[in-house]
């Protein structure tokens, strides 16, 4: 059937209202390449600013580690934006009872000093690390609507703008330690539960950072001064089921954290 991006866009808009069970949906609604993926994705997302009032602030990279490809069956990268009303700072709490089905996903977040629009390809690293304010430890909430992970597909995933439902940031630092060594720790309730390496995002965070511009770049736009860009997650994603307090430590970073409730 032909791709009716408004329509796709706004049948998303109201499965999410509804909180319906997320099935990959690209194929039966004409999605048939990453461009119209994106393009879906882009009135997707203006939809929901103008429902909600509200504004893109950054963009979330998904699926750069091996443990998050293996657990999606997805073997690339796929980009998302994030909105300005769903921007939490550490300490906040948030209920479950919002989302169809909430996780968490626990990452290195940059925030942008310059922008960052290459040509001819991707950037090299020594050219991100410039126009990179600072760093800090984050968490994406994502909402994968009780999702089958045995079923994904890349078109729909993309089109639903990457299941981002929010962010959740520490505090920024200006010097931050040779990211692709530090170590993150996930802990519930005081317990450690996960941990992974910054070098697990594609050999480097700026990798993913490099990768996004490149995508942004090629669809006419790119990175912008004071953007925030959610690298990834270093350990698979976790799905409260009752109350609980996550936390997540980066050496040489500081701690972000939040307080889930029913």
């Amino acid at each position: 059937m032909p791709l009716d991006v408004n329509n796709v866009a706004a049948t998303l808009m109201a499965e999410h209202g509804n909180r319906v069970q997320y099935r990959p949906f690209a194929a039966a609604c004409g999605i048939a390449s990453v461009t119209d993926a994106y393009a879906v994705q882009r009135e997707h997302v203006r939809q929901q600013m103008q429902a909600r009032n509200t504004n893109a602030v950054g963009y979330k990279i998904g699926i750069t580690t091996k443990r998050m490809q293996a657990m999606c069956g997805i073997d690339s990268p796929v980009a998302g934006v994030v909105l300005a009303d769903r921007v939490h700072a550490s300490g906040t709490r948030l209920r479950t009872s919002g989302y169809g089905r909430m996780g968490l996903e626990f990452e290195i977040a940059v925030r942008l000093k310059r922008d960052l629009s290459p040509e001819g390809g991707v950037p090299p690293l020594v050219h991100v690390a410039a126009a990179v304010d600072a760093v800090a430890p984050a968490i994406e909430i994502i909402d994968d609507r009780n999702a089958d992970y045995g079923a994904l597909d890349a078109l729909s995933l993309i089109a639903d703008n990457a299941w981002n439902a929010g962010i959740v940031l520490g505090n920024f630092v200006e010097a931050w330690p040779d990211l692709p060594s530090i170590e993150g720790i996930a802990s519930v309730d005081g317990k450690a539960i996960d941990r992974g390496f910054g070098r697990d995002v594609l050999g480097h965070p700026f990798y993913a950072v490099a990768w996004l511009a490149r995508h942004l770049t090629e669809q006419g736009g790119g990175l912008r001064t004071g953007d925030i860009v959610m690298t990834g997650s270093v350990v698979t994603t976790k799905f409260p089921d009752r109350p609980m307090a996550y936390r997540f430590d980066v050496n040489g970073l500081g701690l972000v954290d939040v307080t889930i409730e029913s």
